[in-house]
């Protein structure tokens, strides 16, 4: 099974996140500073990580901005309940997810699981290498899991690549942010939830070093469109 790293000072709370994860069958190992937590997330032994901001010595952010440095792993991000400013700032440095405390532990496994479904996805050749999607300057290969932009790689995250893939399966046509939120982040849309606004802004950022053709369009109330460019 999956092994989880948990960088969180509050240790009762760790116990408790330990005791839910066991059930699933998850390996579980904790972390309750910021500059151990980073000397375990990166031995590359974990497959996930759940992060809190506020940590003495490093704090979250830094961390999580220390880690999209080097090899990917997906983070989920633990952040104050009303704390805007850490969730977008989060989600900005390459977070797949967030969760607001205080949580119920099945909420947070039920996120687990869709993250780890989501990193599976990027792994795991598919069936149909013919199946590559190539509009508006970006090629998709869902067979290898690569993306490029004008033969340039773009290197997403999970998240990132499978919100972009189901836009461009769905080019030139508007997908909502629910179904987006359902088919992607496993969850619904919940009221003032900018995690979407922020994958698509990281994605429009990477591809935009490459091309300065607009591929999303964002539309306001309804959800995204993906151009198909110049006909």
């Amino acid at each position: 099974m999956p092994a989880i790293l948990m960088i969180d000072d509050d240790t009762g709370l760790c116990e408790l996140v330990a005791e839910y994860l066991a059930l699933d069958g998850y390996q579980f190992s904790a972390a309750h500073d910021g500059n151990r937590g980073l000397e375990l997330a990166q031995s590359g032994d974990y497959q996930l990580i759940l992060l809190d901001v506020m940590l003495p010595g490093l704090d979250g952010l830094s961390v999580l901005k220390a880690l999209r440095s080097g090899l990917y792993c997906p983070v989920l991000m633990l952040t104050a309940r009303g704390d805007d400013v850490d969730r977008i700032v989060g989600l900005e440095l390459g977070a797949d997810d967030y969760l607001a405390k205080p949580f119920n532990p099945r909420e947070l496994v039920a996120r687990i699981k869709a993250i780890l479904r989501r990193v599976e996805l990027t792994k795991t050749p598919q069936p149909a290498p013919n199946a590559i999607l190539n509009i508006n300057g970006l090629e998709l290969n869902p067979y290898n899991r690569q993306l490029s932009c004008n033969n340039n790689m773009v290197s997403l995250t999970a998240t990132e690549f499978q919100l972009l893939e189901v836009l461009m399966r769905h080019a030139g046509e508007v997908v909502s942010k629910d179904e987006l939120s359902r088919e992607v982040l496993g969850k619904r849309l919940q009221m003032y939830d900018r995690s979407l606004d922020m994958h698509i802004s990281n994605i429009r950022k990477k591809v935009g070093q490459f091309s300065t053709d607009e591929k999303i369009q964002t539309l306001r109330g309804s959800g995204y469109l993906f151009l198909q460019g110049q006909v």
